[in-house]
């Protein structure tokens, strides 16, 4: 094998975006550049990473594999080159992170492990909790900087807030459901099925206001405050779920495999972001990360 640390760069960028042009805008370069990297991985490798369709492209059960080995090669490059860093000089303190539980996993992670390797003397530490006690204690100065969902902050005159990422809702739906091939996927069809309901960061509380709005009535099969179930259950047919794009993955935990669809209609989207109390004078730490965090928001590979 001869792929190169480029072409890992590419393909991970393309398994995150879900798209080649989204992935080419990120990382400022040509759409031609990143699919002849792909099909020269592809090469390499023996095996197709992607599927290509009409509506897109998506991820194969051998590229969510290998997805998980280039992630980990890409951050060891990235440590490798932090080793050889003369880290006397480094910046040091104390930052205290907040973060909601839906971004948890999904936002931070990747976030914190590129701040900890740029800021490796910091000490940091990182609490979960529900939005509204996350702004309690940022107004109170006992938090920096919190990582959450920003589309129902509700304190805005007292919080200045900095999005991140903007997730569109989408629909969760096991292979080979009869919506999965639908040309057009309305609010209706979804109120017919029986919808699995995440209840964290006030997701069942956006759902439901959505599906009033627009005169259905969903059917609620089971309520779990764990993405993984969700998948779970949606891969093995015992339900449909509509949840913003940031959680998406086409695989569940067994191996089955999931669908995300559009649905037409105006559907809302789920602002993921950075907050910290307005007018106060950020420690040095603290503005680190939200100057890492917005290198990540631009797609700017380490």
């Amino acid at each position: 094998m001869a792929f190169t640390l480029r072409q890992i760069q590419y393909f991970v960028a393309v398994a995150e975006q879900g798209s080649v042009t989204r992935a080419a805008q990120n990382l400022s370069i040509s759409q031609s550049s990143v699919t002849e990297a792909i099909k020269e991985l592809e090469a390499d490798l023996g095996m197709a990473l992607f599927e290509r369709h009409p509506r897109g492209l998506s991820i194969t059960h051998n590229g969510h594999q290998f997805l998980r080995h280039a992630t980990k090669i890409l951050a060891a490059v990235s440590d490798a080159k932090t080793n050889f860093a003369d880290e006397r000089h480094g910046p040091t303190g104390a930052l205290n992170i907040g973060v909601t539980s839906l971004v948890a996993g999904y936002v931070l992670s990747d976030l914190l492990a590129r701040y900890r390797r740029a800021c490796p003397n910091v000490e940091v530490s990182a609490m979960e909790d529900n939005g509204s006690y996350l702004e309690h204690l940022l107004i109170g100065g006992e938090l920096d900087v919190a990582v959450m969902v920003i589309s129902n902050l509700r304190d805005r005159m007292a919080l200045q807030a900095e999005i991140l990422e903007t997730s569109p809702y989408r629909l969760w739906l096991p292979l080979g459901h009869p919506l999965v091939s639908a040309d057009i996927i309305s609010i209706a069809d979804i109120a017919r099925e029986p919808l699995i309901m995440l209840t964290v960061d006030e997701i069942e509380e956006n759902t439901g206001k959505l599906l009033a709005a627009l005169g259905a009535r969903p059917h609620v099969a089971f309520r779990t405050r764990s993405v993984e179930a969700v998948r779970s259950l949606v891969a093995t047919g015992a339900g449909v779920a509509l949840l913003p794009d940031l959680v998406y993955r086409p695989w569940s935990l067994e191996g089955d495999r999931i669908e995300s669809r559009d649905v037409s209609g105006s559907l809302p989207v789920v602002q993921v972001g950075m907050v910290w109390r307005k007018g106060s004078s950020l420690p040095q730490a603290a503005r680190d990360f939200v100057a890492i965090a917005e290198n990540l928001r631009s797609g700017r590979i380490r």
